[in-house]
């Protein structure tokens, strides 16, 4: 049976070393701040949001949620980011996907200044990660690997395959993992939906990153003995015999799959912690890169 990567109990040790840089911080008159942008009413962005301001205000980061209707323009959205990219409060901005159609995301990432682009989408942060110097990296992915670097997982020479190719997840994951770096240094392959094979593939990882978006894609017959299992996946499947009438589960048959890792994450509970707290991290190292004049 495998041993679980508690996801809960890394991030409550990240945010507890947040602690006394906030306080040097506050020392010289600096009060972290976050600004979360939220257009139009989808409930799971509010419930992230909401998340997001709540962990902000029991660590003492300033936080402001802004929300705008569905049917904003692209010009006020600029607006808005363009007032917090000039705000001395706000060190931290994120605008919360999904955006309603008619409005372009990419315009609107590259509008926030790249030392305030706390969720590391901006290209500036991209390709710094990429070329091995980074400065804000993306959130779940670094929370990932904070999850093997607590858990003392040393990717160096191991065989990593992500499932999924997105640039959120799957690209950046990648990019920090093949890194001449500390808890880095893997050997990865990026599989995704037109992989020949995908099971043979799957099969040969040390380290199997599952980021497809699909309920229990990743099988126990496609995990080798022994290997370590990081699910990003949040799929909501039906579960009449429950009290909601769902249940969550990620992409990997966590039951079949837990018998033959040697370290697994659960859904809810392992990866999903981990990225409001890497945000948080951000948050505070975006604010001490602006205080020293980075």
């Amino acid at each position: 049976m495998s041993q679980i990567i508690d996801g809960k109990l890394v991030a409550k040790t990240v945010r507890k070393g947040l602690k006394p840089r906030i306080k040097q911080l506050k020392e010289q008159s600096v009060t972290p701040g976050l600004a979360a942008v939220l257009v139009g009413d989808d409930p799971a962005s509010h419930t992230y949001v909401n998340s997001k301001a709540r962990a902000c205000e029991k660590l003492g980061v300033y936080s402001e949620v802004i929300k705008r209707p569905a049917d904003i323009t692209q010009d006020d959205l600029y607006g808005i980011v363009d007032g917090l990219n000039q705000n001395d409060k706000i060190h931290g901005i994120l605008v919360q996907s999904p955006l309603p159609k008619h409005l372009d995301e990419l315009a609107v990432t590259l509008r926030i200044d790249p030392r305030k682009d706390v969720d590391g989408f901006h290209p500036h942060n991209v390709g710094m990660m990429l070329i091995g110097n980074p400065g804000l990296r993306p959130c779940t992915p670094y929370g990932m690997v904070k999850l093997l670097e607590q858990y003392e997982i040393d990717p160096s020479g191991k065989e990593v395959v992500v499932v999924g190719r997105s640039n959120i997840v799957g690209k950046p994951i990648a990019a920090m993992l093949l890194q001449k770096a500390d808890w880095a240094n893997a050997t990865v392959t990026v599989a995704h939906s037109r992989t020949a094979n995908l099971p043979e593939v799957v099969k040969r990882a040390d380290i199997v990153i599952a980021a497809i978006g699909r309920a229990e894609f990743i099988t126990g017959d496609m995990v080798k003995d022994g290997a370590v299992i990081l699910d990003v996946g949040i799929n909501r499947v039906d579960a009449p015999d429950t009290e909601k009438g769902y249940k969550l589960v990620g992409d990997v048959d966590f039951e079949a799959c837990s018998k033959k890792a040697a370290f697994i994450t659960p859904v809810p509970g392992g990866v999903g912690p981990m990225t409001i707290a890497m945000l948080l991290n951000n948050t505070v190292e975006a604010a001490e890169m602006i205080a020293a004049g980075d």
